[in-house]
């Protein structure tokens, strides 16, 4: 739930850093609240999906459509192509989506199935490289696409990768909403999944964010052993069962997470 803000901090909260500008954080937070369920908003929507007021959410919208980020026709706004430079700019400095895009191409190409690289985003897993098989899975994910970390194979990894204290903290509060008739949502059952992540060094999911979908996921680490990202693949569960999914496509996704690794950490 998102704080409120007082004019005096309490005793229990920090003083604001006065380096903190609070308009852009909200610019921004209004920018990404657009996505494929949310391609074209109002103002109260944008208000409800930032938890800001109308005013504050109206006068956001008015400054990205001025600056070129969105478009509206007075009554609902949508994104414009300026939007992707934001994503453009980290794609282009940072060396894991392009360092993992053939290892992921490669992959998909052996086994014929869609695999992906995220990161953890605060209680989702975003997804920064990917490369889709012949098979598409009807999820329509893609670079950007957000997963919840509670229920995805991708998630639990990264989940995993923290303390066990903050991932039990982060477990708790985030929602956990049922996204199929098979999602694990339960907070002491994700916490016993994650926890045999942490002891087994991969993660898997059955139909829990869409039916007829399994995934599985392992961690790319650095030269410290320090889990840096995550690597999933994906199939229908009619091609086969989890066990078979397992035996088959494991030793390839811990092949292709071990290769990420010495890429990008060499020596």
């Amino acid at each position: 739930m998102r704080k409120t803000r007082t004019d005096a901090p309490s005793e229990e909260e920090p003083a604001p850093d006065k380096n903190f500008v609070a308009s852009l954080e909200k610019g921004l937070a209004v920018l990404t609240c657009f996505g494929r369920q949310h391609s074209r908003l109002n103002v109260s929507e944008v208000a409800r999906l930032t938890l800001s007021t109308p005013a504050s959410a109206r006068r956001s919208l008015l400054t990205l459509r001025a600056l070129g980020y969105l478009d509206s026709d007075g009554k609902r706004f949508w994104l414009l192509p300026k939007a992707l430079l934001v994503a453009h700019a980290y794609l282009a400095s940072r060396p894991e989506p392009s360092v993992a895009q053939p290892l992921l191409d490669a992959l998909s190409e052996r086994t014929r199935e869609s695999a992906s690289l995220a990161l953890l985003q605060d209680d989702d897993a975003i997804i920064i490289a990917r490369s889709t098989a012949r098979r598409s899975l009807s999820t329509g994910l893609g670079i950007g696409s957000r997963l919840p970390a509670y229920c995805a194979a991708l998630g639990r990894v990264l989940l995993a990768s923290l303390p066990p204290e903050e991932a039990e903290r982060r477990i708790r509060a985030m929602p956990r909403p049922r996204l199929s008739p098979r999602t694990v949502t339960d907070a002491a059952e994700v916490l016993a999944i994650v926890a045999r992540c942490r002891r087994e060094g991969y993660a898997s999911n059955d139909g829990e964010l869409e039916l007829g979908v399994r995934s599985m996921a392992v961690p790319v680490r650095d030269r410290a052993q320090q889990v840096v990202a995550a690597m999933s693949i994906a199939v229908r569960t009619e091609r086969m069962t989890l066990v078979e999914f397992r035996e088959a496509f494991l030793p390839a996704l811990q092949k292709a997470s071990a290769s990420l690794s010495a890429r990008l950490y060499p020596g």
